[in-house]
């Protein structure tokens, strides 16, 4: 079990996973992991099955995904705070053969599973309805990881909407893809957290990439804390608690944590951090600077995707110095700029932000060769869907977005699924979702509707999107409006719709 073992053998006794109910010592770590990893291969014996995992901050979370690594079973990290409906079409779409839940998922994953035929779902942190199995019993049992499995490597399966309006699966890119077998990957990841060595805080839910990376840190016998529920007074209690080394935030996190009042701040000691990765989206200078100011200039900011990695990344001292940039390319990537025409242009112009992506490392999205193509503008050649330039000395800037996605919070929203979803409502003709800007979350989407015949009021709109997707896929806002612009290829002019919500020519946050 690499370095869990390891720790296991040399501290047993030592503080190795924690959430907000639940303490567990490196041999209870490494015994969890061994009765997990023995059901995920009983429920899932064939190579191509996955087992999904609601996106619950627990203890439990990172223990299925961790124990898929070492097996060679797939995971599925699933929101849960999807609809059952939108379960179920993942569940399909990654040939999910059981789950795994907590409370706030239950609902959706129990109705989930009966629509695709998944027998198997295991319940953590309340009791479990009957036709399921409590966790406790599950990781109970006698089942056990045999000392070696034969398996393929199998990392985990996030799913990120579509430009289309279907979310699409991809695996998270921990390592190359040319490592092939789950033992040598899991031995890779147990040698790279990615972090600093000592006790990493998750914040964010364990449904995104981001917030996932504690699986690696876990693997590679570093100790990991869980936050069930971000409060920004308990991030502080829980770092100088714990003298937390690492953790991984977004920009809502940093504003939430600066409006504590100043005598709570004070309050607490966070001298231990040394490493605080942000991500997600663009942080404000001012927020940044403030955070730096607090924290010490252990910020850094990665730039990247769940289908290709870290492409860029940026010190506090480095940004500081050249403020807005997402840093110098992340080697083995190379940063090129493409026009219309795909043709690579010089320092300091604006075009297309693209990374040459070596063997191993290309973007792939799972059962999607269409999604899979756009994702690449040049031969060897993979992009984010981001506008930008490169300065002669390889520092990256992005300045606008390809792709029509929203980032709220830290998380990639797409309107076409939310667009989809109300051209459906008898009263809409015709419909616009666009992000407009929040104090809080950097973004927000907001519905721009054309009624047909008396217009809908907006409790109306949003009861019948949230009957339909999850709740934060649903616009914040509505606005009827008389029409709509559209190029002259019909499609939405969302630049123009997006204008006069912005301050100047940048219509995305940061």
């Amino acid at each position: 079990m690499a370095g869990v073992g390891a720790r296991a053998d040399d501290s047993p006794d030592g503080p190795g996973l924690a959430d907000d109910t639940v303490r567990l010592t490196w041999r209870e770590v490494a015994r969890h992991l061994d009765a997990v990893g023995g059901e995920l291969l009983a429920v899932a014996p064939g190579p191509d099955a996955r087992v999904a995992v609601t996106g619950e901050n627990t203890a439990a979370t990172l223990l299925t995904h961790a124990a898929g690594i070492l097996t060679g079973v797939g995971t599925v990290a699933v929101s849960r705070q999807l609809t059952a409906a939108e379960m179920a079409d993942q569940f399909r779409d990654a040939g999910v053969v059981a789950a795994v839940t907590g409370p706030a998922g239950l609902a959706a994953t129990v109705a989930a599973a009966r629509a695709t035929g998944v027998r198997t779902v295991v319940v953590h942190g309340t009791d479990a309805p009957a036709g399921t199995t409590p966790w406790a019993a599950w990781t109970g049992s006698a089942r056990t990881v045999p000392a070696t499995t034969d398996r393929p490597a199998r990392p985990p399966l996030v799913y990120t909407s579509g430009t289309t309006g279907r979310a699409r699966g991809t695996t998270v890119r921990w390592a190359p893809s040319t490592v092939t077998d789950a033992a040598g990957y899991a031995a890779l990841l147990a040698g790279r957290s990615g972090f600093p060595p000592g006790p990493h805080l998750v914040v964010g839910p364990l449904q995104h990439n981001g917030p996932l990376t504690s699986v690696r840190h876990l693997l590679s016998g570093q100790p990991v804390v869980v936050l069930g529920r971000f409060d920004p007074e308990r991030v502080l209690q829980l770092v100088q608690q714990h003298r937390v080394a690492s953790t991984v935030m977004v920009p809502t996190h940093f504003t939430r944590l600066l409006a504590l009042p100043e005598d709570v701040r004070r309050r607490f000691d966070v001298s231990s951090l040394r490493s605080v990765a942000h991500t997600g989206s663009a942080c404000p200078p001012d927020v940044k600077r403030a955070m730096i100011a607090w924290f010490g200039p252990v910020l850094v900011e990665s730039y990247g995707g769940s289908e290709i990695g870290t492409v860029c990344r940026i010190s506090s001292d480095e940004w500081l110095a050249h403020p807005g940039s997402v840093g110098r390319v992340v080697p083995p990537f190379e940063v090129v700029v493409l026009d219309e025409q795909g043709r690579e242009l010089p320092p300091g112009q604006t075009g297309l932000l693209g990374f040459r992506t070596p063997p191993g490392r290309e973007v792939r999205f799972h059962a999607d060769e269409d999604k899979t193509r756009a994702a690449h503008p040049a031969p060897g050649v993979a992009t984010l869907g981001d506008v930008g330039h490169v300065t002669a000395d390889g520092f990256v800037y992005v300045t606008d977005r390809v792709a029509d996605m929203v980032v709220s919070g830290g998380v990639n929203l797409y309107p076409a699924e939310s667009e989809q979803v109300l051209q459906q409502h008898p009263a809409v003709a015709d419909v616009a979702v666009i992000g407009v800007p929040d104090a809080d979350l950097g973004e927000t989407l907001r519905a721009l509707v054309v009624a047909d015949g008396p217009a809908p009021a907006p409790a109306e709109l949003d009861a019948w999107c949230r009957a339909r997707l999850a709740a934060y896929k649903c616009p914040r806002g509505y606005t009827v409006v008389e029409s709509l612009p559209r190029t002259v290829m019909g499609k939405l002019d969302k630049r123009a719709l997006r204008r006069p919500f912005w301050d100047g020519e940048r219509t995305i946050a940061g």
